[in-house]
């Protein structure tokens, strides 16, 4: 196909990789481009510090992963991982309320990070003209001209000299690492307009030994509370594990030693996570990292971009990882590329990929900023429409612990399968407007002051 010979796209991680499979419909060959060493069994990688940590797939993201990879769950499912409900099998506590017991048609994916990334990096692989180059770098995308459309990316290999491959689309999924502002600059576009928001949060993950009966459920989320912005996951995966990460924002770090570890779990809103801690036995030492500052490029809104040239994933969007929104964006981001090239994948590709990228990105951001403004500690501008939705979430809450179908609706639109609209549908409103605004709550307990937070690695 004239001008769809070959695809560069630089990571692979999951958006890379998610990427990838789409082109190989549309280009004779794909190149991923990989600078860190791929372990040949799954396992965490240097160039992913995050995925020691607990992972979630939302529901859209599952969805959309069975569509481009035919027969995913049930490999997935031989491979030790778990299909569960996210209703019925997982605990959850939102703003200190337990969250109704109840049935949905969400599936909950508990899957380890590496594992998930192995089995995706396997299949792409085995596509015809896909080929995934490991120790080489993208130095940066080349144009003939200024301005011009890219048309080559200059790679570095490991203990070799630069070299030129040709492209005809060249996409740039590395993440919160990216470079994408230098490489523009290079080529003579301005870089694009950014949002930020700094929730100053730390995580700190521990695996566990699972043993039969150790909870009556396969997952436990407990959310921070604007007065107590601690909170933690423990999410069953494949090899009899549990994957517990604990998080804090604003100087309420996880401490990086067992008993720190245990005790701060014990000052989290709600006891079930120090509980089953108690009772685990542990399978290594907790691992600490501090998280980045959650970007926005906007991409969509410049007016001029070189034609050849994608963003995607992270290096289009990283959002705050303890909503669990980055994989399942980067999997719809991936489906509107699919959708864009279907319908033309002609010249403006960019354009109309990051229109249709811009509008997946909104729900996902807006709820991600709003929650993290509901602690002091955050900066950031709290409009009435921020001050009004946070409240009403809060009231939602509280109607959750005791109406199963309003538990129903907020999981819908937290996964990404229904619209923040779906949270005012009448049976929805009435719920909630027949409780009473909640008074302020108790001061927050006193936490023992959290250690000097060491770089992560």
């Amino acid at each position: 196909m004239a001008g769809h010979d070959h695809a560069v796209v630089a990571g692979a991680g999951i958006a890379g990789l998610l990427t990838a499979r789409v082109l190989s419909d549309t280009y004779r060959t794909v190149s991923i481009i990989e600078r860190d060493t791929l372990p040949d069994e799954a396992g965490a990688r240097r160039g992913v510090p995050q995925s020691h940590h607990a992972h979630g797939l939302l529901a859209k993201g599952f969805e959309i992963l069975e569509d481009l990879f035919p027969g995913l769950r049930e490999d997935l499912l031989a491979r030790g991982a778990m299909v569960r409900d996210a209703q019925a099998d997982v605990r959850w506590i939102n703003d200190g309320h337990r969250m109704a017991a109840g049935s949905s048609d969400l599936p909950c994916l508990l899957i380890s990070r590496p594992a998930l990334e192995h089995y995706l990096r396997t299949r792409v692989a085995a596509l015809p003209g896909v080929e995934i180059r490991q120790h080489c770098e993208v130095l940066e995308p080349v144009a003939e001209r200024p301005g011009g459309p890219v048309t080559a990316v200059r790679l570095l290999r490991v203990n070799a000299e630069p070299e030129l491959l040709p492209s005809d689309l060249f996409v740039d999924a590395t993440g919160r690492g990216n470079r994408g502002e230098t490489w523009l600059a290079g080529l003579g576009y301005g870089p694009a307009p950014e949002e930020r928001i700094d929730s100053g949060l730390v995580y700190s993950s521990r695996e566990y030994r699972h043993v039969p009966g150790d909870l009556d459920a396969d997952a436990v989320i407990i959310g921070a509370q604007g007065s107590n912005p601690r909170g933690g996951v423990a999410l069953r995966a494949e090899g009899d594990r549990w994957l517990v990460t604990l998080f804090g924002l604003g100087g309420n770090h996880p401490a990086g030693d067992p008993d720190g570890y245990l005790e701060f779990a014990r000052t989290l809103p709600a006891p079930d996570l120090h509980e089953l801690l108690q009772r685990l036995e542990p399978l290594g030492p907790p691992r600490r990292m501090r998280i980045p500052v959650s970007i926005r490029r906007r991409y969509e809104r410049l007016t001029r971009f070189p034609e050849g040239y994608l963003v995607i994933g992270d290096a289009l969007c990283q959002f705050n990882p303890s909503y669990g929104q980055g994989m399942t964006v980067a999997a719809r981001e991936a489906a509107a590329l699919r959708d864009c090239l279907t319908a033309d994948p002609g010249p403006g590709l960019a354009r109309r990929f990051f229109r249709h990228a811009a509008k997946i990105t909104d729900v996902p951001w807006d709820m991600s900023v709003g929650g993290d403004l509901r602690f002091p500690s955050v900066q950031g501008r709290r409009t009435a429409r921020v001050r009004f939705l946070n409240g009403y979430i809060a009231r939602l809450h509280r109607a959750a612990a005791d109406d199963p179908a309003v538990a129903a609706a907020f999981l819908g639109v937290a996964n990404l399968r229904q619209p923040p609209q779906a949270l005012f549908a009448p049976s929805v409103l009435r719920s909630v407007l027949r409780r009473r605004p909640q008074l302020p709550p108790p001061p927050a307990p006193e936490h023992p002051a959290a250690p000097p937070l060491r770089p992560a690695a």
